[in-house]
């Protein structure tokens, strides 16, 4: 105690605070780090939430801050998403040097996410921001000011990983789709072909100051069987494979870690870590399957594996 108590007052004399950890910022493509970090600018009309009507809250690509929530979202027929407030705190702006405009980042990551303009008269609150859509996620949920990660895991039928994710403190929202394949846009249809190269697998938005990516993991991990190849139960089928999706650097060395004990007690483990890509959201009627159904999951449970 009384060393613990030193070690304070000598960091408080030296004029610096403890260090806070800082969350792994998200691996970003080409097109992504273009914008983002080298502050470059999409072609307009080309951004996938220039459109965007659905009810909901833009987070940063790079980080997961929550940056802008749809009310604020208008049509400014300039080609990229705008608004006209930003989430308190969420938002810094910084003047160009040569004085024209005014650029706009992400308050957590200084993640580049486009310009504001004032007074053009759009709205009654006479600001726009001119957003990029790369810089952007968007989450059909309105989420409180903070910073939310994103996780992606398949192992078998998302309908009974979905289950059990959605039930844990801290889950903001579960969504069930394909990724890990080749072809853009896949119909379940397709997938099940096993031609796609996809899996059944699912995004996971959640809340850190309520859950952590290792928890979430941990229990990914013991909802389903990571030893069988290509199946989970009755179903058979690359599509039903297990499989870790990364995003970060952080979130690679927790699952080889997790995978190395489990390895260590005998777990002939087949679940594959690999670098997420595009995740494409499954048809309607496979999203809260369960809830919506009343039916129980067949082929997922727990089993206590830590």
């Amino acid at each position: 105690m009384k060393r613990l108590l030193l070690i304070y007052i000598l960091v408080i004399m030296s004029g610096n605070s403890f260090p806070q950890e800082k969350p792994a910022l998200n691996l970003l493509t080409r097109q992504e780090a273009d914008v983002i970090i080298r502050k470059g600018t999409e072609r307009p009309f080309t951004g996938k939430y220039e459109k965007n009507t659905a009810k909901g809250t833009y987070i940063c690509k790079q980080c997961g801050s929550a940056l802008y929530h749809s009310d604020s979202k208008f049509d400014a027929h300039c080609g990229w998403p705008s608004f006209d407030d930003e989430i308190p705190g969420a938002v810094l702006r910084h003047p160009d040097p040569d004085g024209m405009r005014t650029e706009i980042t992400c308050a957590f990551c200084g993640g580049h996410l486009g310009h504001v303009f004032n007074g053009e008269g759009f709205t009654p609150k006479n600001i726009r921001h001119c957003v990029n859509s790369v810089s952007l996620d968007f989450v059909p949920v309105v989420l409180k000011p903070g910073r939310y990660g994103t996780a992606v895991f398949a192992g078998g039928c998302f309908w009974g990983v979905e289950y059990f994710l959605q039930k844990e403190p801290g889950v903001v929202l579960v969504t069930s789709g394909y990724t890990g394949g080749h072809v853009p846009n896949p119909s379940y249809r397709e997938v099940c072909t096993g031609t796609t190269g996809h899996a059944e697998a699912v995004k996971i938005i959640y809340d850190t100051r309520l859950t952590s990516y290792a928890k979430l993991l941990q229990l990914f991990l013991e909802i389903h069987d990571p030893t069988q190849v290509n199946r989970q139960g009755p179903d058979i089928g690359e599509q039903y494979r297990s499989e870790i999706f990364y995003l970060n650097g952080e979130q690679k060395e927790t699952a080889e870690k997790y995978l190395s004990i489990l390895k260590s007690k005998g777990y002939r483990v087949a679940t594959a870590v690999t670098m997420a890509s595009e995740f494409y959201e499954a048809e309607d009627y496979h999203q809260d399957y369960y809830f919506k159904t009343g039916k129980l999951p067949y082929c997922h449970g727990y089993t206590k594996r830590f």
